[in-house]
C-alpha cells in the first residue's frame, strides 16, 4: 500500500495521537510564587507581609485592595483588615545581588532568592518550607524550628505558641492546618477579652455609681423620719412644708423679699424679686 509517488507512510502519520497535556514547570511556579505579590502578580516590594494562610503580599497592594473590594482575588477575600496580615521580618541574603545586569557573557544563578534562614542559612526559593510567627513577624525555616526546638523565636526572642507558627506558601494538609491555627488564635483571643472584661477591679464600679448620703440613726428623743435624721444641710429645704420665714437660719433681708414677710403690707410698689400685681 502507498500513496503518490509510491511512499509508504508511517502509522502515526494516518493515525492521530492524542496530545499529552502540556505540564507545567513546577521550579518557575515555586519561583513566581515566592517573589511576587499574590494580588497584583507583581514582584514583591517592602514592606512585605503575610497573612494567617501564609500568602506574601505587598503592603501597599492590600492596602488598594481594602479601599476598592473589587479589586481583591479571590485568594485575598479572607483580608478583612490590617489586623489580618503580619509585617514580615526577613533577613536578606548576602549572595543576592538585585543590581548585577544580565550582560550574557557570564553564567547568572536565577534561583538566588534574596532572602534566607537565619538560623541555618537556607534560601527561601520555594525548595524549602519556610514558616514565620504571628507574634513577631520572624520568618525562618521549618528545618530550624524542628532542629532547634524552643517556646521563643531564634532571633528575637519573644514566646511564641505552637498555633502562631505559619506556613508561607501552603498546600494541601498544611493549609488546611493553617486555618485551623488561624481559628485558635482568634478563640484564644476572644477569650482572653472576656477574661480581663470580668476580672475588672470592682472598685471602679464602685465610684461609678452616686455616692449616697450619709443616714444617722436617732434615739426614741430625737425627731426622726423612719428612725433616721439626714445628715445633709441642703436636703431638708426640699420638704414639702419648709418654709423661709420659718427658718431660724435664714437672715431678715432674706426673709423680707417673699411676700409672706411682715413687712409686705407696707410695699406699695412691685417687689423687685418676686412680682406682685397688687402693687402695681
Amino acid at each position: 500500500m502507498g500513496c503518490d509517488g509510491g511512499t509508504i507512510p508511517r502509522r502515526d502519520e494516518l493515525v492521530r495521537i492524542r496530545k499529552k497535556p502540556e505540564q507545567k514547570d513546577r521550579e518557575a511556579e515555586l519561583a513566581f510564587r515566592w517573589r511576587h505579590c499574590t494580588i497584583r502578580q507583581l514582584p514583591l516590594q517592602p514592606p512585605i507581609v503575610a497573612c494567617s494562610l501564609g500568602k506574601l503580599y505587598s503592603k501597599e497592594a492590600v492596602i488598594e485592595g481594602l479601599l476598592d473590594r473589587s479589586t481583591l482575588p479571590e485568594s485575598a477575600v479572607h483580608i478583612k483588615g490590617l489586623k489580618d496580615i503580619k509585617p514580615l521580618n526577613l533577613t536578606p541574603n548576602p549572595a543576592y545581588d538585585a543590581t548585577k545586569a544580565e550582560t550574557g557573557d557570564g553564567y547568572v544563578d536565577g534561583g538566588k532568592s534574596p532572602f534566607i534562614c537565619p538560623v541555618i542559612g537556607l534560601e527561601m526559593n520555594g525548595k524549602y518550607k519556610f514558616c514565620f510567627l504571628w507574634t513577631c513577624g520572624c520568618v525562618m525555616s521549618e528545618r530550624a524550628l524542628k532542629e532547634v526546638k524552643s517556646s521563643v523565636c531564634h532571633r528575637c526572642q519573644k514566646p511564641f505558641e505552637s498555633s502562631d507558627i505559619v506556613t508561607l506558601n501552603a498546600e494541601g494538609e498544611d493549609l488546611k492546618r493553617m486555618e485551623d491555627n488561624a481559628a485558635a488564635r482568634k478563640l484564644s483571643k476572644k477569650s482572653k477579652k472576656r477574661q480581663t472584661s470580668e476580672d475588672a477591679p470592682a472598685t471602679e464600679e464602685s465610684s461609678s455609681k452616686p455616692k449616697k448620703l450619709k443616714i444617722k440613726k436617732e434615739g426614741k428623743a430625737g425627731p426622726s423620719r423612719a428612725g433616721a435624721k439626714i445628715q445633709d444641710p441642703a436636703f431638708k429645704k426640699t420638704k414639702d412644708n419648709y418654709s423661709v420665714a420659718k427658718d431660724p437660719a435664714a437672715s431678715e433681708v432674706l426673709k423680707s423679699i417673699f411676700t409672706s414677710h411682715k413687712t409686705a403690707a407696707e410695699q406699695t410698689r412691685a417687689h423687685w424679686v418676686t412680682y406682685n400685681p397688687f402693687y402695681n
